[in-house]
């Protein structure tokens, strides 16, 4: 019975590891998933601050040229 309880007592420590080996690969995917997740976010407000400065700059253009048809 000692080597029946011993590989028992194996194939119970390399379940637990497996087991173990999933779960830390699982929680690797969910960081690199939230790491592009920010990274889109960032992207995404990057593009929206140059839109709102062209907006910005397409404005005072125009307004200078108003003011020189004023003139």
């Amino acid at each position: 019975m000692g080597f029946i309880d011993n590989a028992k007592d194996a194939a119970e420590a390399t379940g637990k590891k497996i087991g173990e080996v999933l779960d830390d690969t699982k929680e690797r995917i969910s960081d690199r998933v939230d790491e592009a997740k920010a990274d889109a976010e960032v992207k995404r407000a990057e593009s929206d601050v140059k839109k709102a400065e062209a907006e910005r700059d397409a404005t005072k253009a125009k307004n200078e040229y108003k003011e020189d048809l004023r003139d």
